[in-house]
């Protein structure tokens, strides 16, 4: 069994709530195009953080990002806007975890808030030599845990069917097994 830095053993289940966790960032020049807008591939390096954020806190582990799905770019973010990055482990598995991440801009001036991103991660939990250790179960507690725990499943069986369907398709084309 895997044993946390304090060796408590640490595979206990634990809440959503104990994963929770927010990240804030003001978006630079730097982060932009030349018309002032927030690069994608800038907020998904971000939304990669949240995520790992969040599993680092109920793994208790290293983690890996795996898989990003159904990433979803809904209004454009500019230079000066104040990003807001939420994100939970919706439900761990042997030694995977599924995260939801959602971003929003804030008006600070006004205190206003707008949903511009949604996405959800698989991460993997390793040891320092990067082998897979198991995870602690996520107890959903609320009506709205509970249902993104049970989406998290089928959203898993999803990438698996099409993680097989690939690696089916590149066996035929090659002719050879290769693991991924």
């Amino acid at each position: 069994m895997y044993q946390s830095k304090d060796g408590a053993g640490d595979l206990l289940p634990r809440p959503v709530r104990d994963s929770q966790s927010e990240m804030v960032e003001v978006v630079l020049p730097n982060d932009a195009n030349p018309l002032g807008n927030l690069l994608g591939g800038r907020l998904m390096h971000l939304i990669d953080v949240a995520g790992a954020l969040a599993c680092h806190r109920h793994s208790r582990s290293y983690v890996v990002t795996a898989s990003t799905d159904h990433l979803d770019f809904l209004a454009p973010v500019h230079v000066g806007d104040l990003l807001i990055l939420r994100s939970s482990v919706n439900r761990a598995f042997n030694t995977s975890m599924e995260v939801g991440v959602k971003v929003w801009v804030e008006n600070y001036i006004a205190g206003t808030r707008r949903h511009v991103s949604s996405a959800y991660l698989t991460f993997v939990a390793v040891d320092r030599h990067g082998r897979h250790i198991p995870v602690p179960p996520v107890v959903p507690e609320t009506a709205d845990e509970k249902r993104r725990y049970e989406d998290a499943g089928r959203r898993r069986e999803l990438r698996r069917a099409e993680l097989d369907r690939k690696k089916q398709s590149k066996t035929v084309a090659t002719g050879e097994t290769q693991r991924i």
